[in-house]
């Protein structure tokens, strides 16, 4: 069985549509859950059905509902980082998958897990760098 990514609704379309057409298996929120599904659901979901789990928001680690959730469903999950337009957090992130596979494969789930964009110096060298993955909790 191949790895799956599922992208937050917080992600919108452009993101998972950059992963799915660099050919990486995604299910987007949207097509499991309405828009108001409280995270909790949808965390139970990634957990269950042993997906890697992508959002931009970083504070899912300090909800403690949210956290127990990642923590209860044994959630493998990813938090892209940086402020940018979502084209350019998912071209980086693509760039990152090889990192970000090794990462996964290091670390057995629960965790969370940063997802960075490469530095700007080095963007400006190669926009298509890749950056790195760092595990946020836990620590």
């Amino acid at each position: 069985m191949s790895l799956v990514f599922f992208t937050d609704r917080d992600l919108g379309n452009t993101f998972p549509d950059i992963l799915a057409s660099a050919g990486l298996t995604v299910e987007r929120h949207f097509e499991h859950f309405p828009h108001d599904c409280p995270d909790e659901r949808w965390l139970q979901y990634v957990g269950d059905n042993k997906r890697l789990a992508i959002t931009h928001d970083q504070r899912i680690r300090y909800k403690p509902n949210e956290l127990a959730a990642v923590l209860r469903h044994r959630v493998a999950l990813l938090v892209v980082v940086g402020k940018a337009p979502s084209s350019l957090l998912a071209r980086s992130f693509v760039a990152t998958v090889p990192r970000i596979l090794a990462f996964a494969a290091e670390h057995e789930a629960p965790f969370i897990a940063k997802v960075h964009r490469a530095s700007a110096p080095v963007s400006a060298l190669n926009p298509g760098a890749p950056g790195s993955v760092s595990l946020w909790y836990p620590r």
